[in-house]
């Protein structure tokens, strides 16, 4: 039986597509498994909150397989692919007719659906959940969601996988801190990816300002793309600021680089699409202490293995409070990253990930 995995891929700048290219050698050594085939026997679909997934998600409509919600939010997607009616539609199939008014009032407001919280509350998954032989998700938040629209369906939950790297050598990480302008007795806070609203791009800014007041050697690298040009300029002016350093996309090379010459690494999630953030797992994978945000999401994380900040008027605070704390104890950062890598190693390891999967894969297919 040959498994049929769709999903995007690399060199498409996104993290499923990563995601994906991890897995696939290590579910080859199951089985016979191939990329965007023409045809399968079982098939197995990623799909997250964007455009690059409108096409898969059409597909698993069509001939249903097991369906990886790497977001377990979809309310984007629709909004993107969709039209206005077609969209109106799919919100009254999820949750009723007498939200026909409502499903209008988001429509006309979707300029906002980014970062506004009434958007994330509707995930609009119960087409796909019904349909689906399966889903797979990352974290309890997620299971959660997806129950919620599909009572009687199928849910596994796949702990998000760790592939290790093969990391620069010293010497190139100091060279590239020592460009960077950093001394060793700097620590270097980053945050990676694409940047958002709901990355708390803003906060995280002011609270460094903050920090820095008090922690001197505290420096923080913004590295990534802005995906809002509203968001962009709101932060210019705080990018410029003492301390603060600027990169762009990073390619996988320069990435992993830029990761291990980081101490701690921000990585916030609110309003959460009840992902689980390869970054976050990524760094924790390394052994880098990570701030996230307390919720559901992260809850499968030990209390000792990363940070958590809360949501909403004690974010920014939160975000100072730890942020002095590790820059003015690095072996505080570097002890909680040795626990939240021995947690990443036991739990997310590439190995056990590919056999949770191919076991829910086998009792799908038969």
């Amino acid at each position: 039986m040959i498994i049929g995995v769709d999903s995007p891929l690399p060199p498409q700048r996104t993290g499923v597509a990563d995601y994906t290219a991890a897995l696939l050698p290590a579910l080859r050594r199951f089985g016979s498994v191939e990329a965007n085939p023409a045809r399968a026997g079982v098939w197995l679909y990623h799909l997250g909150n964007n455009q690059l997934h409108r096409e898969s998600y059409r597909r698993a409509l069509a001939r249903p397989g097991i369906v990886v919600l790497h977001d377990a939010v979809l309310q984007h997607l629709f909004l993107g692919s969709l039209t206005e009616r077609e969209y109106i539609e799919e919100f009254i199939y999820n949750y009723g007719e007498w939200h026909r008014g409502f499903a209008e009032e988001l429509w006309r407001g979707r300029a906002s659906s980014g970062l506004s919280r009434r958007y994330y509350a509707y995930p609009m998954l119960r087409r796909i959940a019904e349909t689906s032989r399966a889903v797979v998700v990352h974290n309890p938040a997620a299971v959660r969601m997806v129950r919620e629209h599909a009572p009687g369906g199928r849910i596994v939950e796949i702990p998000h996988l760790f592939s290790p790297p093969v990391l620069p050598d010293d010497a190139e990480v100091q060279g590239l801190r020592e460009r960077l302008g950093l001394s060793t007795r700097h620590v270097l806070f980053g945050v990676f990816g694409y940047l958002r609203e709901t990355k708390r791009v803003m906060n995280i800014l002011r609270a460094f300002g903050a920090a820095r007041r008090v922690a001197r050697y505290a420096s923080l690298l913004v590295a990534g793309d802005f995906v809002s040009s509203d968001l962009a300029r709101a932060a210019e002016p705080l990018l410029r600021t003492t301390g603060v350093l600027r990169l762009g996309h990073l390619p996988a090379n320069e990435f992993w680089r830029a990761a291990a010459a980081t101490d701690v690494c921000l990585n916030l999630r609110d309003p959460a699409a009840g992902e689980t953030s390869g970054i976050s797992v990524r760094f924790m994978g390394l052994g880098k202490a990570v701030m996230v945000t307390e919720g559901e999401e992260t809850s499968r994380y030990p209390e000792t293995a990363c940070l958590r900040i809360p949501r909403g008027v004690a974010e920014r605070d939160g975000l100072t409070e730890h942020g002095i704390l590790l820059a003015s104890s690095p072996q505080t950062a570097r002890e909680i990253g040795k626990r939240g890598a021995g947690h990443i190693h036991s739990f997310h390891s590439l190995d056990r990930v590919a056999e949770r999967y191919w076991e829910t894969l086998c009792a799908s297919g038969s």
